[in-house]
């Protein structure tokens, strides 16, 4: 039990650093994609962290079982460098025994990997979802802030206001730019005005209505402009463009999935269980990969590994896309990957599977 407390410390330390830097790798790109949004004002900047918090879970689901890989590889590649592996052979302690010590942390993190993606992230795109469609009913004006210029609809719009009210419906010095067409048809519209309030109707749309401004209508290039002094103005404020990466899958719970007939959805609940399925076997295939010469270095066999990492991660995608397809039947689904890279780790742990119990240790004293 020592041995085994050892070995799991030592997975684990290193699993959960590696979890640490590339969760923090990846939440920094898709804050700062979030970010822009709230700054071209299709997001609300209160927003951004809550959202953060319900994509975790997801990005967990994906970096763990990555971190559990690395974590053996490189807590077991030291112990190489270290002869702390021949020093665990000279005691008795078995390549078999290795993997069998090496399969406890796996199946606990497999059972937290489980519950992240059976129900924890489901229900953290849920409320993401419900965040967005939050966003959706929201107006221009209610991203706005003061002092900036904003822009919508793919930059075909610009909105200012110079001041707000605490409650957003009351403008100071607006100005509303919008471009129609394109090419030689391509028009401009500008509007300016001393302030605006909001309103709302009766059918639920949403106006701004400007007063004591000008109107200016024409194309660019050109001298034939249109010019109009108004004291109070209407404009129907558009919906911002909430630019979504989820499904409408990805956030159903899986109960849910359980009854469904539908193949998307039957290929959503596999990919659910092939998630934590796969720390077990990455796991069980990592530990030769770990082995080492001290006079060749720990990052040796690094690379390769990784790469058959990610072909077992990329075949696993491909067989979710064609179970989706209807090209591969849903009894087959993404099992076969499971069983590729299983007998892949038999052939890599063949001579430690096959070698008879003795207190001489293993291929491991040798390394």
């Amino acid at each position: 039990m020592i041995v085994f407390r050892y070995l799991s410390r030592e997975v684990l330390t290193t699993l959960a650093a590696v979890s640490g830097v590339l969760l923090i790798i990846i939440m920094s790109g898709r804050f700062i994609k979030y970010l822009a949004q709230a700054a071209a004002g299709q997001l609300d900047p209160g927003v951004l962290f809550t959202i953060m918090a319900f994509r975790v879970p997801g990005f967990l689901v994906l970096i763990v079982p990555l971190a559990m890989f690395l974590g053996i590889l490189l807590a077991y590649g030291r112990m190489y460098l270290d002869s702390e592996m021949a020093v665990l052979s000279a005691t008795g302690v078995s390549d078999r025994r290795i993997l069998g010590y090496t399969q406890g942390p796996a199946l606990l993190v497999a059972l937290l990997v489980a519950w992240l993606s059976l129900w924890v992230a489901p229900a953290g795109v849920l409320k993401t979802q419900q965040l967005f469609n939050e966003q959706d009913a929201m107006t221009e004006f209610d991203t706005l802030a003061a002092g900036r210029f904003q822009t919508l609809g793919s930059g075909q719009r610009v909105t200012y206001a110079g001041g707000l009210s605490e409650d957003r419906t009351e403008l100071e010095t607006v100005f509303i730019a919008e471009r129609t067409g394109s090419g030689e048809d391509a028009s401009v519209g500008v509007l300016v005005a001393e302030g605006g309030r909001q309103e709302l109707t009766a059918d639920g749309n949403r106006y701004l209505v400007l007063h004591n401004g000008y109107r200016y209508d024409g194309r660019p290039g050109s001298a034939d402009f249109r010019t109009i002094q108004y004291d109070r103005y209407g404009v129907l404020l558009p919906k911002p463009e909430v630019i979504r990466e989820i499904t409408d899958r990805e956030a159903m719970p899986t109960r849910q999935l359980l009854g469904s007939d539908d193949l998307k959805n039957r290929a959503e609940l596999q990919w659910r269980l092939a998630v934590p399925l796969l720390v077990p076997i990455v796991a069980f295939f990592a530990v030769p990969l770990a082995r080492v010469n001290p006079r060749q270095g720990r990052f040796l066999k690094l690379i390769p590994a990784i790469i058959l990492y990610m072909a077992y991660l990329a075949l696993l995608v491909s067989a979710r896309g064609w179970m989706e397809a209807g090209k591969t039947p849903a009894a087959i689904g993404l099992w076969w990957v499971h069983l590729v890279f299983l007998a892949i780790g038999v052939m890599l742990n063949f001579r430690a599977l096959t070698a008879p119990s003795g207190p001489k240790g293993g291929a491991h004293a040798a390394a």
